[in-house]
């Protein structure tokens, strides 16, 4: 029996980089980021690693890492008077 999903689905950002790329990057990911360590595996020289890394970073977009703050987080904020009922609300709806 077959499953079939249908819609409109986004890829994240790196499923939608070339498999080359992909493959280049879980070897960066892999070797902790260590150029010395990439120009071995792949048989090229620091400036073609740091080009190719260039090149896939600007393929790619700026990711917020700096998550709304928790619930509990604004409440205890509230309590404590450093903020206004009016500004936990909008931070809660994540307005802020």
């Amino acid at each position: 029996r077959d499953i079939v999903i249908e819609g409109a689905f986004e890829l994240p950002q790196l499923a939608r980089l070339p498999i080359e790329d992909q493959v280049f990057i879980a070897a960066f990911v892999k070797s902790h980021g260590s150029i010395k360590e990439m120009e071995s595996v792949f048989g090229v020289s620091y400036p073609t690693i740091k080009a190719r890394l260039n090149r896939i970073s600007a393929a790619l977009e700026f990711v917020e890492t700096d998550p709304a703050p928790a619930h509990s987080e604004v409440l205890d904020r509230l309590a404590k008077g450093e903020i206004d009922a009016e500004q936990a609300i909008k931070e809660l709806e994540g307005k802020s």
